[in-house]
C-alpha cells in the first residue's frame, strides 16, 4: 500500500501531462491529416509559408498549386489547414 501511495504523484503528473499536453497534439495531427486527405482540385489553400492559391493538380503525396505568379509543386503538408479555413470562411 505504501509503495502505491510513493508513486501516486507521478502517476498523477503523467495523467495531468497526457491529457494537457500529448492527448491535444495526436488530435490535432489526426485533425490535419484528415484535412490533407479532403483535398482536391479546386480548393482555395493558403501555405505555411503563407503562399495563396488553387489546387490545380494533386498526387499521393504532393500537390501543384496555380498562384498569380504560376503554378507551384509542393508537398500536402505544407498546406496549412487554419489559415486555408480562415480563407474559405472569407470567401
Amino acid at each position: 500500500m505504501e509503495q502505491i501511495q510513493q508513486f501516486l504523484p507521478f502517476i498523477l503528473m503523467f495523467v495531468v501531462i497526457y491529457f494537457f499536453m500529448i492527448r491535444p497534439q495526436q488530435k490535432k495531427a489526426k485533425n490535419e491529416r484528415q484535412f490533407e486527405s479532403e483535398l482536391k482540385a479546386g480548393d482555395r489553400i493558403v501555405t505555411k509559408s503563407g503562399i495563396h492559391g488553387k489546387i490545380a493538380e494533386l498526387a499521393e503525396t504532393t500537390v501543384v498549386i496555380e498562384t498569380m505568379s504560376g503554378k507551384l509543386k509542393m508537398e500536402r503538408s505544407a498546406i496549412s489547414m487554419e489559415l486555408s479555413a480562415a480563407l474559405n470562411k472569407k470567401a
